[in-house]
């Protein structure tokens, strides 16, 4: 027999009963998981929000401090074109919308025609769907009835 050789001992794993609190914690934790995983998601979208309008507003920022020739008198002109748009529709809330936005827009595409052109494709597709989507809608009403 060898000196250093110990018997083998028979081990056996006993777990230790759940006490009141223990099990009331962990019921605790199962109907709450839903609402935890929940906020998870909404934290993830609003940092990697932050994180956008923080980028977004540096960059902004940054454009404003070195802005390209002629940038100021153009803002200046589209802005008063809004001005003279609200000057202008006095009246229904639908005009008050619609003059300052035409205007600018107007003053915009003079200054800057490609981006124009490209918005007014866009924008052709996009009226041009709701319009289908409306006379669909329409029309499955009408042969409902």
């Amino acid at each position: 027999l060898s000196l250093y050789s110990s018997p083998a001992r028979e081990t056996k794993y006993v777990e230790d009963p759940q006490t009141q609190l223990e099990e009331g914690v962990s019921r605790l934790r199962h109907v709450m998981e839903p609402y935890t995983a929940w906020c998870q998601v909404q934290w993830f979208y609003v940092t990697s929000g932050s994180a956008f309008c923080s980028d977004f507003f540096s960059e902004g920022c940054e454009f404003l401090q070195n802005p390209p020739a002629g940038f100021y008198p153009r803002l200046g002109v589209i802005g008063f074109a809004g001005i003279v748009g609200l000057f202008l529709a006095r009246g229904s809330k639908i005009k008050k919308l619609v003059y300052p936005a035409g205007l600018m827009g107007i003053g915009a595409s003079m200054y800057y025609p490609q981006q124009a052109v490209a918005i007014a494709k866009v924008a052709g597709t996009q009226v041009y769907d709701w319009s289908l989507q409306g006379y669909i809608a329409v029309e499955s009403l009408w042969k409902d009835n």
